[in-house]
């Protein structure tokens, strides 16, 4: 791996800094550039921190550059929508990286977030090309394409995020699809010139499972079924406190019965899937410290996970790899297969989650279901089934809620996320349910246009429950820019049901 600046890498005052809180956000100081060699930083800060009048957070602002804020002061001055966001490209655009800090550099331009996320997101990124789409900013989706596959090869696989406090995970896989809608513009030879990439990125969610047996039936991201079937779980290479949320971790951990070294990864765990955080992943719903993420099969990965097998099996087919045509074959449909039988409960018409130490499904109610109806692996019946749940329990005035549990986390109600509404918008259209599918989208649409109107701003995330009150929950507050609201808005727009 190349010589990265690891922030760990400061010992003490890594630690003491993120213990005393001096930023109000913990991420601010991960992201600072040490404008030293760390040795010399170290050596100062030995000799100057007994000091009387020393000042932790002066010495900070004479050892560091601060990163910069630069997309802040950007104002719509009352555009139309679709004009803001077409602008805002270049706003939320990064041209090409030097070495800075904890930041991994990246060859080519690529779109941000916005505000605190100074720096690409894997998952975020692919509805960020929906939008980029529509704007006919195709060369934008290359670039950032070309700089994932980049990143598969020069460290073997997408982080979850393009810093170094992130190398210990990845994001849920969305790069096949990226493959595939830039292959929509450029014709199919794009997915023979990433067919390596793609191949790669499988090789890391899939490492291990020879290893698997009844004696070891997990391993990193693998877990073995009592069946002999394989499915995959989240998962991250480090049992410590996240960097970007030092302090907060470990209150968690410390509130918890449970050794601290399995909370932070399963915390971590949690960050790799995007929802970072749900009640989804705890064992009581209310409280984080009960967080058991590794021990869960989600069904949202594994049908991402699905159509990376599948989008293989299409490339092995266009080369006529007949050995790799036959095991992908084998491989789509043994997933297929444990999907149906791990993830759907008949009784309730709902997928879920599975337990694989308790050997029981989660019974908990989220978005995560549509992702079978989305990669259209259900049947007709059951996507019937999930439509009526959908209508009856997730559809609010402002779109669909994320679950059916208010605990305080963003990733639960009342909030609604830009990337759940597409999901869900395009899962109900694939089998024809495009009345529910309307209401989705007029209702998500009216939402962002409310809060635009009143602020000129595109949300991270939406309280979609009550649409006069902002979004809350979670370890920040609510951002503004931002990049995959803007891409599945202009995406939504443009879609005839």
């Amino acid at each position: 791996m190349a010589a990265y600046f690891f922030i760990e890498s400061l010992g003490e005052l890594y630690t003491d800094v993120q213990s005393e809180e001096i930023f109000p956000d913990s991420k601010f100081f991960v992201d600072c550039t040490p404008k030293l060699a760390v040795a010399d930083i170290l050596k100062k800060y030995e000799t100057e921190k007994s000091k009387d009048n020393f000042s932790l957070k002066l010495f900070l602002a004479n050892n560091f550059t601060f990163p910069d804020e630069i997309d802040t002061h950007y104002k719509s001055n009352h555009k139309p929508i679709q004009e803001h966001l077409n602008l805002l490209w270049n706003v939320l655009k990064r041209m090409p990286d030097k070495k800075s800090g904890t930041l991994i550099p990246l060859p080519h331009p690529y779109i941000v977030p916005g505000r605190r996320f100074r720096e690409v997101y894997y998952w975020d990124s692919y509805f960020t090309m929906l939008g980029l789409q529509i704007s006919k900013r195709i060369d934008i989706i290359e670039n950032m394409v070309e700089n994932f596959a980049y990143l598969i090869h020069q460290i073997g696989f997408i982080p979850n995020g393009n810093r170094t406090y992130y190398l210990g995970r990845s994001q849920p896989p969305f790069f096949a699809l990226m493959v595939e809608l830039l292959s929509e513009e450029k014709g199919e030879n794009i997915l023979l010139k990433y067919e390596g990439a793609l191949e790669k990125e499988y090789q890391f969610w899939m490492h291990g499972e020879k290893k698997l047996s009844a004696d070891q039936y997990t391993f990193r991201r693998v877990v073995l079924l009592p069946d002999g079937l394989v499915l995959n779980r989240y998962w991250d290479d480090n049992d410590s406190p996240r960097p970007e949320a030092f302090i907060e971790d470990i209150h968690i951990a410390k509130r918890s019965n449970t050794a601290a070294a399995k909370v932070y990864r399963d915390i971590r765990a949690a960050a790799e899937s995007g929802w970072d955080f749900s009640s989804r992943w705890f064992k009581e719903s209310e409280k984080m410290e009960t967080i058991q993420t590794t021990e869960l099969i989600p069904v949202d990965l594994n049908c991402l996970l699905l159509h990376l097998e599948e989008t293989l099996l299409n490339i092995y087919q266009l080369k006529n790899d007949q050995a790799n045509i036959h095991l992908f074959k084998l491989k789509v449909n043994q997933r297929k297969k444990a999907i149906q039988t791990y993830c759907w409960d008949e009784e309730t018409g709902f997928y879920f989650d599975y337990h694989h130490t308790e050997k029981k499904q989660t019974f908990h109610y989220n978005l995560a279901a549509v992702y079978p109806l989305f990669f259209s692996l259900a049947t007709k019946e059951q996507s019937g089934k999930v439509a009526k749940m959908i209508e009856k329990k997730f559809l609010q005035k402002g779109g669909v809620v994320t679950t059916l549990h208010t605990t305080g986390q963003q990733w639960d109600a009342p909030n609604g996320w830009a990337p759940l509404q597409w999901m869900t918008f395009k899962a109900l259209k694939n089998y024809g349910h495009l009345d529910l599918a309307k209401k989705v989208k007029h209702n998500w649409v009216a939402a962002n246009e409310k809060v635009y109107k009143e602020t000129g701003k595109m949300m991270e995330k939406y309280n979609v429950m009550d649409t006069t009150t902002q979004a809350s929950g979670g370890e920040y507050p609510n951002q503004d820019g931002f990049g995959w609201t803007n891409g599945v808005y202009l995406k939504l727009i443009n879609e005839i049901l």
